[in-house]
């Protein structure tokens, strides 16, 4: 019988799941593809509408060009990129035609590390809290506590104690986000739905595979968008350290401009800093919704 798999005499036959067609697949793959597409059009023209008001109004002599230059002349500094280490504060010296990547990889290196120690450390220890009382009662209030101060607070902390480096920046970028992170994940692990849990126990599951395995699962969702939400806290905060207390990075080439007084210096670092961070976010976008495959936005 077709899509049935054969049995033995008598016994009900098992139906079989049916693998989608390829054409099912073909289609799946061209709607994604027209509306990546449609949103890169759309990206284009909002950004295309500000960059053409702006060279409007530096052509009328509407805004003073050198306090707020037009784009096409902050770009151009890209081709000079030696004036990046001038000063003796600025970039690495890693040769002059590489330094603006390697501001980038720098500073998004910072960013993926302290993110990913925050991440690990924010579950770990809103996990414990959520499963034992006793870590809840000593840990939370802490949390509470510290969750409020911003991360450029802890500059003058993470130079003290980690110096002049990769690693204060990335201390800044980790505090910024632990302590709403354990917040969130005891939140969200409390807000697991009960059913989940009773038919866990029903089923004679333990309170430790209840927890790995029902509680801990169901809480990814709302952990990764809060991570996306604080993506750009993280980036400001590690921009924020490069520009006060590390010698490298995007916000250090701001550091630069300001140094300098060039001001197209300072606004190609803006640009650089505002791209690189929608591509993250751009990036984690995608991530999530591979990871998080059975979601779906909600339209109206």
């Amino acid at each position: 019988m077709i899509g049935r798999v054969a049995t033995e005499p008598g016994a009900a036959p098992v139906p079989r799941v049916a693998a989608a067609p390829p054409a099912c697949r073909r289609r799946g793959a061209w709607r994604r593809l027209v509306e990546t597409a449609q949103a890169g059009v759309w990206w284009v023209l909002s950004v295309g509408i500000v960059v053409g008001v702006w060279e409007a109004a530096a052509a009328l002599q509407l805004i003073n060009p050198v306090i707020l230059p037009p784009p096409h002349e902050f770009i151009g500094e890209i081709r000079n990129q030696a004036q990046f280490l001038m000063p003796a504060v600025g970039v690495e010296r890693t040769g002059a035609n590489f330094v603006a990547l390697t501001a980038i990889a720098a500073s998004v290196q910072r960013v993926l590390v302290g993110l990913f120690l925050a991440f690990v450390a924010g579950v770990c220890t809103g996990g414990l809290a959520f499963y034992f009382g006793i870590v809840r009662k000593l840990t939370l209030p802490t949390v509470t506590l510290l969750a409020p101060i911003a991360p450029v607070a802890w500059i003058p902390l993470a130079i003290v104690a980690f110096g002049i480096g990769d690693w204060s920046a990335i201390f800044v970028v980790f505090v910024g986000i632990y302590f709403t992170l354990t917040l969130a994940t005891v939140k969200a692990m409390t807000n697991v739905e009960r059913v989940y849990l009773d038919a866990a126990r029903v089923l004679g599951a333990r309170r430790s595979q209840v927890m790995f395995h029902v509680v801990l699962p169901a809480s990814i969702p709302a952990l990764f968008d809060l991570v996306r939400m604080n993506l750009f806290g993280a980036w400001m905060g590690v921009l924020a350290a490069e520009m006060v207390g590390v010698n490298t990075g995007l916000g250090a080439i701001v550091m630069v401009g300001r140094q300098m007084m060039n001001m197209n210096l300072t606004f190609l670092g803006m640009a650089m800093i505002g791209l690189v961070g929608y591509l993250l976010d751009a990036a984690f976008g995608q991530v999530q919704r591979r990871v998080l495959w059975w979601r779906r936005a909600t339209e109206i």
